[in-house]
């Protein structure tokens, strides 16, 4: 087929980008050249349009082992180990598809994984839709859930956290972001960077099919009314395969066997076979015919840009292949010696005898496009004028009933049932806590892990919000005793080529860069999703963290829940009473505009800092961060979590009640300490110059907020725990 301008354009490509490909070759490029080009340049691939700002985003520190680049982030958590950890998107695919999206999705980030060596022990997501009212959303729901356990529980890999919210801006582009922790050896990571020449290049997993060809471009697309047409761009997941996969991948590791090695994800053969490459500065040569296909009369174009899932590529040392083959037909999964490495530094690919692409590398890698796009600043909002009569006018128990039993604050147990949480035995904090926790097997060290984002902090001001989610998550990490140590982050935006969208990316990447560096809290890997939008309008900004920690003794971790009677409950931090931007705000007042509330780094760090101290000498009982619905909702969940009431004492503050009760000042934590050590909790808490008020004390079954408003244990529940499930089955 002659290639021209205009199958370029339907490939995604730019028409300045087409002839930028011409003049690279000297020459016009044939269609699987184009469909190579299209895979590698798309900006899923190439992060062309965020690689200018991410490069300004702290990624060292001392317990990082590898930062971005790699297939994932790795951290040193002491004794010879190392977690291997990522976040990534697959938004389109769950919008188009949403049970082989989301399914897909998450065998695709555990890859990320155990391609690096390291066996999966836990994974997280972080899943938006849009109203609850929109028709789509419930099936959208069902499909995603049903997707994200089906893949993760036949793997046996147990899901210990996440995070759901609803919001109108997701109508029409839903998010599916997955994370996972793996455990590796730190002397057993393995990487993609090819090395030596004339090594064999292995083909291993499942057999290639049609599924899946331009996913990497579809996600690098808006939606419009054609969607129904991109499902055959969606790729269909195995688990029991790649369950398979891993097992005889980490066999093969346990020996010298392997040089490089690297999943087939986005764009497939395509981008694991020139990442290899690229990265070893090296030449890769590929027989086509030696591919394994599921399917007849299959095109090179086809063969190179398929997505289907649960196949790796690997780079095996000279006279290994029996050694690896013998391996791979035990677990009863393809094997072929597909290629070469060269020192041509060009991909070359034969097919039926003759050469059918031959491409320098450094054409699709470091000359791929780099956009320095126009972005507009976003001006911190005016505070709103709300009228205190107006808050006078309301009351309390009415106002934490809708609050708690809110789409985005009730209990998610309706999706987390679904998910199996304890497979593998090491699961020591479930879903519903501020962090997921597993043990490191064997040892007494346990590894927490939170996901978070804040898509209307990140909307009113990119700069506030994209600090006060990296703050969220470490706060969620202490409040169950963890140190913090590194962060992955998946950044989800409407179109780079509109400048409020850029400049929401480019402020939010800003924001996540100040809070990392100040509370030393590196971003180690990470994923960029471009243009999550219908037509014209994109999704709200929506980065989500997924945080990570280490607790060296399990027996001090933190949970929640409310644990005995008569004990004191304290406040963390100070309460301003900012309402903007709250939920409260945005719920009861039906106000949307107003700032976030501020960020102050400085407290965040010292307050969190303080909390490890009262941890490590066991003096916090149970915790919980104070978030979205402020610190009532806080309260309730852990009254709710651990069946017991609240006598609240007057609060001192100059502010109303409903300010104080419902405002989302940041940089707060409840703790729970038992009466013999206040006096010491107070002295530490003085010596580090961190603000405290005594809340009250835990009682029997209710909570009372003040004289006249009293709430028992078993209404808190029913406002928390149905919403979900009665949407769900109504």
């Amino acid at each position: 087929m002659e290639v021209n301008e205009q199958i370029a354009i339907d490939h995604g490509l730019k028409k300045e980008e087409y002839q930028k490909i011409c003049d690279l070759l000297k020459r016009t490029p044939n269609l699987t050249e184009l469909g190579i080009f299209s895979a590698m340049w798309n900006e899923h691939c190439s992060y062309k349009s965020s690689r200018l700002h991410l490069k300004k985003l702290p990624t060292s520190g001392e317990k990082v082992i590898q930062g971005p680049g790699e297939n994932a982030g790795v951290i040193d958590i002491d004794d010879g180990d190392a977690i291997v950890f990522k976040i990534e998107s697959h938004n389109h695919p769950s919008f188009i598809e949403p049970y082989q999206g989301a399914a897909t999705g998450v065998g695709g980030i555990m890859r990320d994984v155990f391609t690096m060596g390291a066996r999966p022990i836990a994974n997280l997501n972080s899943i938006h839709f849009g109203s609850p009212q929109n028709k789509k959303t419930k099936n959208l729901l069902r499909g995603v859930v049903h997707g994200i356990g089906g893949y993760g529980n036949c793997m046996g890999v147990p899901t210990i956290a996440g995070q759901t919210s609803f919001d109108s801006s997701y109508n029409g582009n839903i998010l599916v972001n997955a994370m996972t922790l793996g455990l590796v050896k730190k002397d057993k990571i393995f990487y993609s960077k090819a090395a030596g020449l004339n090594k064999p290049v292995i083909y291993v997993g499942s057999k290639t099919g049609r599924d899946g060809i331009h996913g990497a471009s579809m996600a690098s697309a808006s939606f419009d009314e054609k969607i129904e047409e991109k499902k055959p761009t969606v790729q269909v997941g195995d688990p029991f395969t790649e369950k398979l996969l891993l097992e005889a991948c980490l066999e093969l590791m346990a020996g010298d066997s392997i040089i490089a090695i690297q999943d087939m994800g986005a764009a497939g053969l395509t981008s694991s076979s020139i990442e290899m490459a690229s990265k070893g500065n090296l030449g890769i040569e590929i027989d086509l015919n030696k591919v394994p296909c599921r399917e007849s009369k299959m095109t090179p174009y086809e063969i190179m840009l398929s997505e289907s899932q649960e196949r790796m590529l690997i780079v095996l040392e000279n006279g290994k292949e029996e050694l690896a083959k013998k391996i791979f037909d035990k677990w009863n999964l393809d094997f072929a010696v597909i290629g070469k490495t060269t020192n041509s530094k060009n991909i070359e690919l034969f097919f039926d005898n003759q050469k059918v692409a031959n491409i320098p590398i450094n054409t699709l890698v470091e000359n791929s496009p780099m956009y320095d796009r126009k972005w507009k600043k976003t001006k911190l909002p005016k505070k709103n004028k709300i009228k205190k009569e107006d808050l006078k006018k309301l009351k309390v128990k009415d106002v934490l009933k809708k609050i708690l039993s809110h789409p985005n604050i009730c209990s998610k147990e309706w999706i987390w049932q679904q998910y199996d949480h304890t497979v593998m035995g090491d699961t020591i904090q479930k879903p519903g806590g501020d962090s997921g926790v597993v043990r490191v097997h064997g040892t007494k060290k346990a590894v927490a892990a939170t996901v978070d984002s804040s898509a209307v902090y990140c909307w009113a001001h990119p700069l506030s919000g994209g600090k006060q989610i990296v703050c969220e998550s470490w706060r969620n990490l202490i409040s169950v005793g963890a140190t913090p140590i590194a962060i992955t982050n998946c950044l989800n935006f409407g179109s780079p080529e509109n400048d409020v969208n850029m400049g929401e990316f480019v402020e939010c990447v800003q924001g996540i860069g100040e809070a990392s560096k100040h509370l030393q809290f590196p971003v180690v890997s990470g994923n960029v999703s471009f243009y999550n939008q219908t037509k014209e309008v994109g999704i709200k900004p929506t980065p989500s963290i997924g945080g990570v920690g280490l607790i060296k003794d399990y027996t001090k971790m933190i949970s929640m829940d409310f644990k005995e009677l008569n004990n004191l409950v304290l406040l963390i931090g100070k309460t301003e009473g900012h309402i903007d931007q709250s939920l409260f705000a945005r719920t009861i007042l039906d106000e949307k505009n107003g700032p976030p509330p501020e960020i102050n780094l400085f407290n965040e760090k010292n307050n969190g800092e303080t909390m490890l101290q009262l941890i490590e000498k066991n003096f916090v009982k149970s915790a919980h961060d104070v978030s979205i619905g402020g610190l009532i909702t806080a309260i309730s969940k852990m009254c709710i979590k651990g069946n017991k009431g609240i006598e609240l004492n007057k609060p001192k503050s100059l502010i109303s009640e409903i300010e104080y009760l419902f405002s989302e000042d940041q940089g707060r934590y409840i703790i729970e300490i038992h009466p013999n050590n206040l006096d010491k909790v107070v002295n530490i808490l003085d010596e580090n110059s961190v603000h405290y008020e005594k809340l009250g004390k835990i009682v029997q079954n209710h909570m009372t907020i003040n004289p006249k408003t009293n709430i028992t244990i078993d209404e808190l529940k029913s406002y928390n725990t149905n919403w979900l499930t009665n949407y769900m089955s109504a």
